[in-house]
């Protein structure tokens, strides 16, 4: 029998490394246990901020439960006024969120995996809205899409197209502002997303298009689910860009958030009841969303 001599180390048979490997092992999965941090008794240097930022977070919401008139609750529900402007905010925030998939979906895709020229600015663009003061892109809105503005003039002159102040405007002012809860979301998605799934699709044959239709997307469905109920969310509460480029009217344009601060003027009572909807929306999305958020921990 001829022996046989190992000049590699990944030639070494498993019984010869054997108290290598079991050397070795808890070196390897020492950064795995170093994710979780050490449980324990929090000292009081953060525990007392803690608490105080957590009354601080809480005390509001708090104080529009405790405000709200409970009694007359179910009757300022059913009023026209308020079924009105929560059937708009629902019309118009799922319509701006399909646009905003639409088009926000292909944009997340270009910024992760096509590497071009002024790719940082424009991750950075598409952030703006994010840090933009809500009013400040209403107004811009305003100045473009307006009828005396770069790109509403010409609607009106080409094709009598007027969209401020109207339920488009609405759609219009909320992608603004929601869209990049959507694109950065989908984005983080497809750069955790592992490519050899997409490298070997096209291996065998698959077209780009088939690949990000039959591969992409469920990979990174997960994160267009939270990145799309994200969107809706922001565009349901949004209110400045949506009172400066659309209005305040009625049945047409005033929305959940523009009722509650009309009705906050002449009637306290039915603005909490308003803020009570847009609360339990926003605690169910967040009670939703929260096995994503934590799914890493």
């Amino acid at each position: 029998m001829v022996r046989r001599r190992f000049r590699r180390a990944d030639d070494v048979p498993p019984a010869a490394a054997g108290g290598t490997a079991g050397a070795a092992g808890p070196e390897d999965d020492r950064p795995a246990r170093a994710r979780r941090a050490p449980r324990g008794r929090a000292p009081w240097p953060l525990l007392v901020p803690a608490a105080a930022g957590l009354v601080f977070l809480v005390l509001p919401l708090a104080g529009l439960l405790v405000r709200a008139p409970w009694s007359t609750l179910p009757a300022r529900l059913t009023e026209p006024a308020v079924l009105e402007a929560l059937r708009l905010s629902l019309v118009t925030a799922t319509v701006a969120t399909g646009l905003c998939l639409l088009f926000g979906v292909p944009l997340a895709w270009l910024l992760a995996r096509v590497d071009f020229p002024g790719r940082r600015l424009v991750r950075a663009l598409v952030a703006v809205p994010l840090v933009l003061p809500p009013v400040v892109g209403g107004v811009a809105l305003l100045l473009v899409l307006g009828r005396r503005g770069l790109v509403g003039e010409w609607l009106d002159a080409a094709f009598g197209i007027t969209l401020p102040f109207t339920t488009a405007a609405v759609v219009i002012a909320e992608m603004f502002v929601a869209m990049p809860f959507l694109v950065i979301s989908v984005e983080g998605a497809l750069r955790a997303a592992d490519p050899r799934y997409e490298e070997a699709a096209a291996t065998l044959g698959a077209s780009r298009w088939t690949t990000f239709r039959r591969v992409t997307l469920p990979l990174v469905a997960p994160g267009i689910t939270a990145g799309a109920v994200l969107c809706w969310a922001r565009a349901l509460g949004e209110f400045g860009a949506t009172i400066t480029f659309a209005g305040n009217y009625p049945g047409r344009t005033r929305t959940m958030p523009l009722a509650v601060y009309l009705a906050l003027e002449t009637e306290p009572e039915a603005a909490i009841v308003l803020s009570l909807v847009l609360l339990a929306v926003s605690v169910a999305i967040l009670a939703a969303l929260r096995d994503r958020w934590v799914s890493g921990l």
